[in-house]
């Protein structure tokens, strides 16, 4: 037998899928360990070869590919432990990292202090060189001060340089030039060129995501490498994959060139879930996907069957954080999880996140030590979680510690623990369901015409409830839900994607220079398809313009239809497509406005040898008969007798009625009472409010 396996290291639980080659899905789950990730990976492997009834060795042996996401590099940027980076610009524009896009919510709240650069300003160096925006030399470059500065570089013990000019898009030749002196006076430091990575308009966005692509250069390579010696030394010897943010898969060296790609890697592969289970379930290609984990609750939009991209993804807060810049699969994360920390405000009011327990300690009901109260101890309170069956019975809650943890909380409430933790359970989803409002109602997308896949270990204890409120009323709970990102590995592709700026008004086309540039992009795509080798045959490029309306600020994607313009025929099916997005998104279109675009983008998708539908393994039987009977508590004062079920006790076709808990071996459904769930012939779960 050949199997797929695929991993998702989140901030609290490595997830795992094992597919064969019918498309049997089974999962493995195990709590992460961040000192060396392998460790993690291989409990949460072993348990699913436990089930399979095979060795994790034998296993490994016989795994012809693994697709690997991790959070590594969103953990470090988080917690400042990158490579000491140096910045090196164009002079005069030392501050470019520091002003950021110059946004504030509070205009008038001046209790926050400012904002940290990505980069410190003593590790920013500018050299005197300066191209203008046609390409042309204004300030020659200066060779000696650039030696003098890259021997500071090697001097003062740098891990990685970012080296952002100002025009280095319209011509490259003095970051070349610099990378030249780099090589030959500090061989051994990483370095990114903002060209290269990023050729986009706006300086700040290209310097953002210059700096955080060379700040995790030797993380990255470190653990990539590392990862493979450890799978190698294990007895893998098929293929190693690496999920990324582009919505897809690449090889470990590409992203060691690219690591910022890996950034949100395993978030963005939940819409790829999503969009799958919806059209299994023949629920639409209208996907709102939700993914509640034990540290962040994730939430993405699939619209027409195509994911959605964005440049604005921030590390940290809009405006105050650090932005990516790169294009990638548009997840909105809040910190809201099964292991988000409830706390009193100033005011007396109860908050809920974004402080999570993670891991380690944990929330308090996971007996390492954690005392905070969580989401996690308040569904042991409330009787959802069976302390003796959590993770399928691997994993004892310690049910006093968590009612000791809420009681921290209630007793300032002046209210009952069972009452706390029912407004625990509410609180978070009421801040999950202003994350599904930003991405939706913001973005000219009603949530109720829209499918909710909801995953994650926790998505199960509130999602039946943000539904109701949203008005949703079509809801899928897979089978694997608790590893949905994991699952989303198993039908990726792999992709790339190349960017250039030509700024061009399609009333003022310029069709030879913007042809020119489809055609470079489409010739490095294909380069990189030929070193794929036969993974790079099933393949399809895809040709996008970031366009807006003259006068406008931000763009919006415009897909085209090829990748070159003959005549006006194809300038106007352009401007056609760009209307009807803009009218999308915005409820208006202005046909007496030019469309000015600032960037052009092609993506490409090599297709990973098909693979079945995700299958599951349930009894023939369409009854569902619980396996026994708990007190559990739903908002009122006194308890109420709640059916359980194991996955055993279901088959297809059953429908289970509320208040139910149904305790997969991975994730929990609560089932409120008023509400049904229905076993599909796919095996999954559908949820009705009714």
């Amino acid at each position: 037998m050949a199997y797929t396996i695929s991993v998702d290291t989140g901030g609290t639980f490595t997830d795992v899928i094992v597919a064969d080659t019918r498309g049997l899905m089974t999962i493995g789950k195990a709590l992460t360990t961040r000192d060396r990730i392998f460790l993690g990976m291989r409990e949460a492997i072993e348990a699913a070869a436990d089930q399979l009834e095979i060795s994790f060795f034998e296993l490994l042996g016989q795994t012809t590919l693994l697709i690997y996401g991790t959070t590594r590099a969103t953990n470090a940027i988080v917690t400042k432990t990158v490579a000491k980076t140096a910045f090196v610009t164009t002079k005069g524009f030392a501050d470019t990292l520091l002003f950021k896009e110059g946004g504030k919510f509070n205009p008038h709240d001046f209790t926050q202090d400012y904002p940290d650069p990505y980069i410190a300003k003593r590790h920013t160096f500018e050299i005197e060189e300066r191209m203008n925006s046609e390409g042309q030399v204004s300030v020659p470059f200066n060779t000696a001060q650039a030696r003098h500065i890259a021997e500071s570089i090697r001097d003062q013990g740098f891990e990685a340089v970012a080296i952002s000019f100002l025009w280095s898009i319209a011509n490259s030749d003095h970051e070349l030039r610099f990378a030249r002196i780099l090589d030959e006076v500090a061989p051994n430091v990483p370095y990114t060129l903002s060209h290269q990575l990023i050729p986009i308009v706006r300086e700040y966005r290209r310097a953002s995501a210059t700096a955080i692509d060379a700040s995790l250069k030797p993380l990255m390579q470190r653990h990539l490498e590392g990862l493979q010696h450890d799978l190698r030394e294990a007895g893998f010897n098929g293929e190693l994959l690496v999920s990324t943010a582009a919505g897809g898969c690449s090889n470990v060296e590409a992203l060691i060139d690219k690591p910022i790609y890996t950034v949100g890697s395993g978030p963005a592969m939940a819409p790829i879930a999503g969009l799958t289970f919806s059209a299994l379930e023949s629920l639409g290609n209208d996907v709102i996907v939700c993914d509640t984990g034990g540290t962040t609750f994730d939430v993405g939009l699939v619209r027409d069957g195509n994911l959605t991209y964005t440049r604005d993804t921030w590390l940290g807060p809009q405006y105050t954080g650090d932005l990516l810049g790169i294009s990638a699969v548009d997840m909105r994360s809040i910190g809201a999880g099964g292991g988000s920390i409830a706390w009193i405000d100033e005011g007396g009011l109860m908050r809920v996140g974004p402080q999570s327990a993670g891991a380690e300690p944990g929330p308090a009901c996971y007996g390492r030590g954690g005392t905070l109260p969580t989401v996690s101890d308040a569904a042991v309170v409330l009787g959802y979680f069976d302390p003796d069956y959590f993770l399928g019975g691997r994993m004892t809650l310690d049910a006093g510690a968590a009612r000791r943890a809420i009681e921290t909380v209630s007793s300032r409430l002046g209210s009952t623990v069972e009452e706390t933790a029912y407004r625990i359970i509410h609180l978070a989803g009421e801040f999950m369901m202003r994350a599904i409002g930003d991405i939706t109602i913001n973005e000219g997308v009603n949530p109720r015409e829209s499918t909710i896949v909801a995953g994650g270990g926790a998505a199960g204890l509130n999602i039946m409830l943000i539904a109701k409120e949203l008005g949703c009323e079509s809801v899928v709970l897979p089978k694997v839900a608790s590893v949905l990102s994991a699952s989303g590995m198993q039908f990726a592709n792999i992709v790339a994607e190349e960017t250039a700026s030509v700024v061009s008004l399609t009333n003022r086309f310029d069709k030879d220079k913007v042809n020119a540039t489809l055609a470079e992009l489409k010739d490095r795509l294909e380069a990189f398809r030929r070193a794929l080798g036969e993974r790079g045959k099933d393949y399809r490029i895809d040709y996008y313009a970031e366009a807006r309306y003259l006068g406008q600020v931000w763009e919006l994607d415009t897909p085209l239809a090829s990748g070159s313009f003959a005549g006006q025929g194809d300038i106007d099916a352009l401007v056609n497509a760009f209307h009807e997005v803009h009218e999308r998104v915005f409820a208006v279109r202005d046909e007496g406005s030019p469309v000015e675009i600032v960037n052009w983008k092609a993506r490409l998708t090599a297709k990973i040898a098909s693979r079945e539908a995700p299958n599951v393994a349930r009894m023939a039987k369409t009854d569902a008969s619980p396996s026994a009977i708990r007190q559990c508590f739903f908002g009122t004062a006194t308890p109420v007798s709640t059916s359980i079920y194991k996955p055993d006790d279901l088959g297809l076709g059953a429908v289970i009625k509320g208040p139910a808990i149904v305790e997969e071996p991975t994730t929990t459904l609560v089932v409120y009472p008023g509400m049904t769930a229905t076993i599909s012939s796919a095996g999954n779960y559908l949820l009705s409010l009714a």
